[in-house]
């Protein structure tokens, strides 16, 4: 059965309280069910209704896409800050025409940080990364090794003309460094652009970065809220924090 770490717990709440988080003295666990060879058990443990924090923010430094010595600073909101656990990695050989999974993180707890859509393009995505990672490291609630998968990026694009509602988005994975951030996002910018120049639309997927091609590749649609089924995790209660100035209290 699921166990929680406090390990993870001090690091997500000091994780939070740099974001400038509201942190809930009550979160609550979810099982997220979804269907993939990454997580055996057919569900995830999550935090959907109460995360561990929410309403975060963050300044950072970003480029200027056409003079990469010039730079402004930039105000995202954090959406939340969750606790779950990982799943495995999936492994393509497109050659060969199979997937492989590795299981070996499956159930390994996580933090997953959800920023609100407000970043106009891959250098303002990158920039956001590198933030990040100096603050995580810092902190030192996570190494940002992105080539060991400590740290990693799923990044959903849409586009819209002004003063228009946004489009609908896809979201890339697979993406293993700060710069493959800035040429995935940029990549997808441009493709949809054409998608719907040609006369097409785009569809609500999950796509993977090609690094070596430079390109996404479709990989499955896209599941909405309701196809996950959330439900409470029986096996976990409700996480109670200890609010008070005085630990001992």
């Amino acid at each position: 059965l699921p166990v929680l770490n406090k390990r993870c717990v001090e690091a997500g709440v000091k994780t939070a309280l740099a974001f400038n988080c509201k942190v809930n003295e009550v979160s609550m666990f979810d099982r997220k069910h979804y269907f993939y060879g990454d997580l055996p058990t057919g569900y995830q443990i999550t935090q959907q209704r109460a995360p561990l924090a929410y309403s975060g923010s963050l300044n950072f430094p970003a480029l200027i896409a056409s003079k990469s010595t010039k730079t402004y600073y930039k105000t995202v909101r954090l959406h939340q800050l969750q606790l779950e656990q990982d799943s495995g990695k999936s492994l393509h050989d497109d050659q060969l025409g199979i997937s492989l999974i590795d299981l070996n993180r499956a159930g390994v707890p996580l933090m997953e940080l959800v920023f609100d859509p407000e970043l106009t393009d891959g250098e303002e995505a990158a920039s956001l990364v590198k933030e990040l990672i100096l603050i995580l490291t810092r902190l030192g609630t996570c190494s940002c090794r992105m080539e060991e998968g400590a740290l990693r990026v799923d990044a959903n694009v849409s586009i819209h003309k002004k003063n228009e509602p946004f489009g609908v988005r896809t979201e890339i994975k697979n993406i293993g460094s700060v710069r493959g951030v800035a040429q995935a996002i940029e990549y997808e910018i441009q493709r949809q652009k054409t998608v719907k120049d040609s006369g097409g639309e785009i569809i609500n997927e999950t796509r993977q970065w090609d690094a070596n091609s430079k390109t996404t590749i479709a990989m499955r649609d896209k599941e909405v809220v309701q196809d996950y089924r959330y439900m409470p995790e029986p096996n976990l209660l409700p996480l109670h924090l200890n609010m008070s100035e005085n630990p001992s209290d």
